[in-house]
């Protein structure tokens, strides 16, 4: 069974920058993506960045130019920049036959993001 782990989140004040980072505990097929989703006080769980290989990345709208997204073999980093208050929530890490409009089916426990001064 595979299993995310993930690490980093904390709290940030405004325009700072964290770094996530999710471990799978065996091997990630290649031709499955990883990914990280947030899901905010009060809000819907939203995709917020997706990578395949290629590598081909996916981001929300939002994020764009200020997080970005990679992978090494079975870790998926998330390097956020210019944080905004809005960015707070609770952030997993998602792998397998995650899509743009679907996650896939392996899910980390979760960590928190707070971004406020």
């Amino acid at each position: 069974q595979v299993q995310l782990v993930e690490s980093g989140g904390g709290l940030a004040q405004p325009g700072g920058s964290l770094r996530l980072s999710c471990a799978a505990n065996e091997r990630i097929h290649m031709l499955y993506a990883m990914g990280w989703y947030r899901q905010g006080p009060g809000k819907e769980r939203e995709l917020v960045a997706r990578i395949v290989s290629g590598p081909t990345t996916n981001y929300r709208d939002s994020v764009k130019d200020r997080f970005t997204i990679s992978r090494d073999k079975n870790t998926v980093t998330l390097q956020m920049n210019s944080l905004k208050p809005e960015d707070t929530g609770v952030y997993y890490c998602n792998a397998g036959e995650l899509t743009p409009s679907r996650p896939g089916q392996y899910w980390g426990q979760g960590t928190q993001v707070t971004v406020s001064s």
